[in-house]
Formats: structure tokens, C-alpha cells, sequence
């Protein structure tokens, strides 16, 4: 869907830089063909700037699109988790089919009783009704070398992640130190300095983290 791509981008950094068609396939769990299909439809629509082998950035048309999308999706996160109980896993296919058929009114109604948040439950930023925000981190888990030591920003919205890292006990604000990146696709060791455990997070999870 058109929607996730737009999204996708805008969460990987595409409306400063560059997203390659791989992040967006192993970021939606999709095959590298059907990123390029959706990728080309966009570009012809004006939403995004594709160049080859460097990858996709969205236009300003395609960057108020996300924005929006963005903002409702987030801030119905935000509702489902305060106000009903939700689980963090369970929240993102509740506000994928809410953010559809919201209004601009309703949105900004539950922004208000929720008193403005600037982040949804699981790191990542919400526009303001203005759409001003303070730009996120893009460096993903797997781009840190072996030696840095980085804090857990936000994660990717994805209800198998977050089950995932909830096995884990890795947490937004924890604080990890890389001991290696295995071969081959292999996954990320890190000790998490918060509580001293080692982990051991897989290449896909360790692209759907990001750190700062």
C-alpha cells in the first residue's frame, strides 16, 4: 500500500536523504521487486525522487503526505495505549485502519486530551497541527561499528519487533555497547549497559532499531 511506503521513507530518514530500495524491503518484510514497482508508481505521482543505485527521497508533496499520515497513526498509538490499556505490540493495525478515516478535526480533538504529545509509545516523532518536529535519528543498530556505544532511540512499528524486543528487555533509552556484528547477515551482539546483559539482536531486528 502506498500509504506504508510513504511512511517507511519518511521513518528511514527519506525526507533529508536517501533510503536504498533494500532498507524499505527489509523494513516492510517485502520482496526487493515490489519495492521497485511501488517506488517507480511514486515518483511518476510526484511524491518521490528516485535515482538509481542511490535510492529514494520524498518530494515536498510527498513529505506533507507522510507527515499527515504520520501524525494521526501516532497519535491514535498514543490514544489506544492511554486511555484503552493496549498492549505496545498491538496498537499498530488498530492505528493503521483509524488513521484512514480520520479528520483533521478529530485528530486534532484527541491531540488536544492527550495534551500535545511529541512522541508515540515506541520512540517515533509526532508532527505538532502545524507540522513542526524535531527531526529523529536514522542510524539503525547494524550501522553502529563494534566499539560505539549508543542509546536506544525509537523502534520501527512492527508487532513481531516489538513482541521481539519485549523478549528481550530492551527498552527506549537503554544504553548499548556494540561487541560485534556476525558475518553473512549474522546477528548484532551488544551489552546493554542499563542492566549489563548481553544480547544477542538478529540483522533483521538490528535494522528496525534506531540508536543515537
Amino acid at each position: 500500500m502506498k500509504e506504508d511506503y510513504l511512511k517507511i521513507i519518511f521513518e528511514l530518514g527519506g525526507r533529508q536523504k536517501k533510503v536504498s530500495n533494500k532498507q524499505i524491503a527489509i523494513s516492510l518484510n517485502i520482496a526487493a521487486g515490489s519495492v521497485t514497482e511501488m517506488v517507480n508508481k511514486m515518483a511518476a505521482e510526484g511524491l518521490a525522487e528516485h535515482t538509481p543505485y542511490a535510492g529514494i527521497s520524498l518530494t515536498s508533496k510527498g513529505i506533507r503526505l507522510a507527515e499527515d499520515l504520520v501524525r494521526k497513526h501516532r497519535i491514535w498509538e498514543d490514544f489506544l495505549i492511554e486511555k484503552l490499556g493496549y498492549a505496545l505490540p498491538d496498537v499498530h493495525d488498530e492505528a493503521e485502519v483509524l488513521e484512514h478515516v480520520t479528520s483533521p478535526k478529530l485528530i486534532d480533538a484527541l491531540d488536544d486530551m492527550l495534551g500535545h504529545p511529541t512522541h508515540c509509545p515506541h520512540g517515533g516523532v509526532i508532527p505538532d497541527r502545524s507540522g513542526h518536529y524535531h527531526e529523529d535519528s536514522h542510524t539503525v543498530l547494524n550501522d553502529a561499528k563494534d566499539g560505539d556505544v549508543v542509546t536506544v532511540d525509537r523502534f520501527i512499528d512492527n508487532h513481531d519487533l516489538l513482541t521481539y524486543l519485549g523478549d528481550l528487555k530492551l527498552d527506549i533509552g537503554d544504553q548499548l555497547k556494540v561487541l560485534k556484528h556476525d558475518p553473512f547477515e549474522g546477528p548484532v551482539t551488544v551489552q546493554n549497559l542499563t542492566d549489563d546483559a548481553q544480547l544477542i539482536v538478529s540483522y533483521k531486528a538490528a535494522h528496525y532499531i534506531f540508536v543515537k
